[in-house]
């Protein structure tokens, strides 16, 4: 992806983050200078802040996602079993959009539509090897009450839904009827080690810096 593309789409997805009401903590406004500074220090080593993805394909429009982490916790915390163990993500994935085919090891994961178009999600559950199982049901708890989806069946999140996404249960999804802004509440997040994808591509996108950065993303760091 190119450093201007990435400038653009922040600014848009900005934009559509505060026409929901929502807003941002004061360090998603920080300069690059000041995100490389020791006041960030704890920002950087728990990855907030900005996140955009086309996952090394450079086609962000059909495969791609924003993400702007809120707040994260400790991965060593989860070896004591206490501390700060969860994590909080606003997502924007948008119009036809695919985020592709993956699973968490240890992250469990609400995802929760929280406007906008509908999010759809085609869900699996791992067979044996880990691979996916795209032969039987898979059963995820939505809202408290658990759903049988069936092979080939798409679980569609309306705005105020939202589904409870276990350690091994593959997900890929996208929006339909306009762009969705999508709530990730977790367990502690680790992007680099914690992402199994179906296809072997990688997480975060390469960039080509053909201009300044309006600000940095967590991969920057």
């Amino acid at each position: 992806m190119k450093r201007s593309e990435i400038n653009r789409i922040k600014a848009e997805a900005h934009s559509f983050i505060q026409s929901f009401g929502f807003a941002l903590p004061p360090f998603a406004d920080w300069s690059p200078k000041q995100m490389r500074g020791p006041k960030a220090e704890s920002i950087r080593e728990r990855g907030l802040g900005w996140d955009i993805t086309d996952y090394g394909q450079g086609k962000f429009d059909d495969l791609g996602l924003f993400l702007f982490t809120l707040r994260n916790g400790d991965v060593g915390d989860l070896n004591q079993g206490r501390g700060m163990l969860y994590a909080e993500k606003l997502l924007i994935s948008r119009d036809k959009q695919l985020s592709p085919m993956h699973r968490h090891v240890i992250k469990a994961e609400d995802i929760i539509n929280r406007g906008g178009g509908n999010l759809v999600m085609e869900v699996h559950a791992s067979n044996p090897d880990g691979g996916v199982d795209r032969d039987n049901p898979v059963i995820v708890p939505s809202d408290g009450c658990p759903v049988t989806i069936q092979p080939g069946e798409l679980l569609r999140l309306k705005p105020g839904a939202s589904v409870t996404l276990m350690p091994g249960i593959w997900h890929a999804f996208w929006a339909e009827h306009g762009d969705c802004l999508i709530g990730e509440v977790s367990t502690v997040n680790d992007d680099r080690t914690d992402n199994v994808f179906e296809e072997p591509i990688p997480r975060f996108a390469t960039i080509e810096e053909d201009t300044d950065p309006d600000f940095l993303l967590v991969a920057d760091y």
